[in-house]
């Protein structure tokens, strides 16, 4: 047998049913499903130093599990001493097992390590089905070691859904195991 991981499976074995007949919906196919996990960081004091991104890809890529990209510039901008095609931040897109992974451990391990953690804010969604998570610290994460993190950075994390409406996404979430602070959106 080929390996899977826990969440994948249990998506397609309880959570797709039991969202079938909680969304009223004909097929298991309607029914609305994870795509992709975004992970992306903006990081604006790179302008100075140039490090900074570098040692952002190595963390991001520790985080995720696969190689970040650097996130350039569009336009030039004087007064913040911006150039064009500058690095500015780091981003990852997570796919298929990856992104079960990945969510896994942000579940069960990185936001259970957040201080004072009373849930996730239920108003991230963007009417559209997604939703983006804001981390402040990237030290949640047991792959960083604090004693060699120089600069405590935050990062935003959208998960992409093929959910019509922000209802969907929520229940599609909440079912994952996403612990959501209130009560459903409007």
């Amino acid at each position: 047998m080929e390996y899977a991981p826990v969440l994948k499976t249990k998506y397609f074995s309880t959570i797709a049913p039991s969202l079938k007949e909680k969304l009223g919906k004909k097929n298991v196919m309607e029914v609305p499903k994870l795509t992709k996990i975004s992970l992306n960081q903006g990081l604006g004091a790179a302008v100075a130093d140039k490090k900074i991104v570098d040692v952002a890809l190595e963390e991001m890529t520790k985080i995720s599990g696969q190689k970040a990209v650097a996130t350039m510039s569009k336009k030039a901008i004087s007064n913040f001493k911006l150039r064009e095609n500058m690095p500015i931040g780091a981003k990852v897109t997570l796919r298929g097992d990856q992104m079960y992974e990945f969510l896994e451990r942000l579940l069960s391990i990185a936001l259970p390590r957040v201080r004072d953690f009373r849930g996730v804010n239920d108003k991230g969604f963007d009417g559209r089905g997604n939703y983006t998570l804001g981390i402040t610290e990237q030290i949640i994460f047991p792959e960083i070691d604090i004693d060699k993190v120089s600069r405590i950075q935050g990062m935003d994390i959208t998960f992409v859904t093929t959910a019509k409406t922000d209802k969907e996404a929520y229940e599609l979430l909440k079912e994952l195991g996403m612990p959501f602070k209130n009560n459903a959106p409007q």
